[in-house]
């Protein structure tokens, strides 16, 4: 079971699905990017000090497109979620001009 690592209900993700808050989305050069705030109970159920692969992060009830990569983690509020893409990511196949998106870094693979 994908969820097995993380160890949450189905009941538990769709009470968690709710809660969850979500940023608008923000641009540089390269990349989209968008926050997504867990509510202090969900966020127990993170890893600590780990990159979540997306399997893990929608486990935890996070629902956004295809394409979405977590890339960083903000020490002093674990709770948050930062994650980006590659401008230009077709958010139904999540791959940019048909290459798909590195999951360990967010950069399209050439």
């Amino acid at each position: 079971d994908q969820w097995a690592s993380l160890r949450v209900s189905p009941i538990t993700r769709r009470t968690m699905a709710h809660d969850i808050e979500y940023s608008d989305k923000y641009c540089d050069d390269d990349f989209e990017y968008r926050h997504v705030i867990l509510p202090k109970h969900v966020s127990k159920q993170v890893p600590k000090g780990k990159l979540l692969a997306e399997n893990e992060w929608r486990g935890l009830g996070v629902q956004q497109s295809r394409g979405w990569v977590h890339y960083c983690i903000h020490k002093p509020e674990p709770h948050i979620l930062l994650f980006r893409r590659p401008r230009g990511t077709d958010p139904q196949t999540g791959l940019v001009n048909g290459k798909a998106i590195d999951p360990s870094t967010g950069h399209v693979v050439c």
